[in-house]
């Protein structure tokens, strides 16, 4: 029996991961934002999230696995709109009249254009008509962080995702100055990749390439030196081959990434006004997102700049969470809308 009206959704969209919450149920959809097509016919989607993922560089001749977003934004249209449709009727089924408002989270720096794709994505796939909200996710990441972002008092936050970094000064419930990078999880996953090509010859996907930096990836030398065992393809020869790696070579290799997300932060403190660098200073700065999780990523940055790190209590769920609040408490949102803070209605 079709149901009326479809409950509220914020959906957390992003290059590697999608996250959607349900309002009166919870974070209902956690996966991968990856599909598996079909190349030899009219590329038929064949899975979408977890069963995508799984199968990252083992397809044949006639599949592929599509990202379709790219550094924060989207770059195959039809793919996300079958992606977001997709996890939309996991989360809330598809026996509703009437489709739910969503909000959805953007990177600060995307385009009008790239906001309108966004948008529309969002509505091809289900969304009520002029019911779409897009909020930067630097401010929702905060709120999900715990930070007083409505308090008249500097917070500062940086925001690591798969395809870009978001970093913002936020204040009395609007974003004062932010700065957007794209270099994220995946420029990570790259780096290692790069190196090992460059260092052993030996070509590994990216998968591979993230297990590597989940299991031995820091942006600070480990205390003791771990070493794995690497398999890829032999760039001369073409045949398998592995080799031995180590933390202190994963760390190097990181290097260069983690770099340019500390001259970025760097940017925007410089740009911040004294008063609310001074909270900055006293409060520190917080790290959101998946990619914050790289060990020692915190005090690498504390150790550069002077200025006490924290890493969110879930970085990689903070922004979602900071949804959750304002899907649960609608007239905040679209107060917050009034003031700028969202777009594409």
């Amino acid at each position: 029996m079709a149901l009326f009206i479809a409950p509220d959704v914020a959906i957390d969209l992003g290059t590697s991961n999608t996250l959607v919450y349900v309002k009166g149920a919870g974070i209902e959809v956690n996966e991968p934002s990856v599909l598996l097509v079909d190349t030899s016919g009219k590329h038929t989607v064949k899975a979408i999230g977890d069963d995508a993922h799984a199968l990252m560089g083992r397809t044949g001749d006639n599949s592929t696995v599509v990202n379709p977003l790219k550094d924060g934004v989207i770059s195959d249209y039809e793919m996300t709109v079958n992606m977001i449709r997709s996890f939309l009727r996991r989360a809330i089924g598809s026996s509703y009249l009437v489709g739910p408002r969503i909000s959805l989270t953007v990177s600060c720096n995307i385009s009008s254009i790239e906001r309108k794709a966004v948008n529309e994505a969002a509505q091809a796939a289900g969304a009520r008509r002029n019911h779409v909200y897009l909020i930067e996710k630097p401010f929702v990441a905060a709120l999900g962080s715990g930070l007083p972002v409505y308090e008249a008092v500097g917070s500062m936050i940086v925001d690591i995702g798969g395809g870009t970094v978001d970093i913002a000064v936020i204040s009395l419930g609007g974003i004062v100055i932010h700065q957007s990078i794209r270099v994220g999880g995946n420029k990570m996953d790259e780096a290692i990749a790069n190196y090992t090509k460059r260092e052993f010859n030996i070509e590994i996907g990216l998968k591979t390439a993230e297990d590597i930096k989940l299991d031995l990836g820091a942006a600070v030398l480990l205390p003791e030196e771990r070493v794995i065992r690497i398999r890829g393809r032999d760039v001369i020869t073409s045949l398998p081959h592995d080799t031995k790696l180590t933390s202190r070579q994963v760390h190097e290799a990181l290097h260069e990434p983690c770099l340019a997300i500390l001259e970025a932060i760097k940017k925007v403190l410089e740009k911040t006004p004294p008063e609310l660098s001074a909270d900055i200073m006293r409060n520190g700065i917080y790290l959101s997102g998946g990619g914050a999780k790289l060990a020692g990523l915190d005090q690498f940055i504390a150790d550069e700049i002077g200025i006490p790190v924290f890493l969110a209590k879930d970085p990689a769920e903070a922004s979602i969470l900071g949804q959750r609040y304002l899907i649960d408490n609608i007239e905040v949102m679209l107060l917050n809308n009034k003031q700028g803070l969202l777009t594409g209605i």
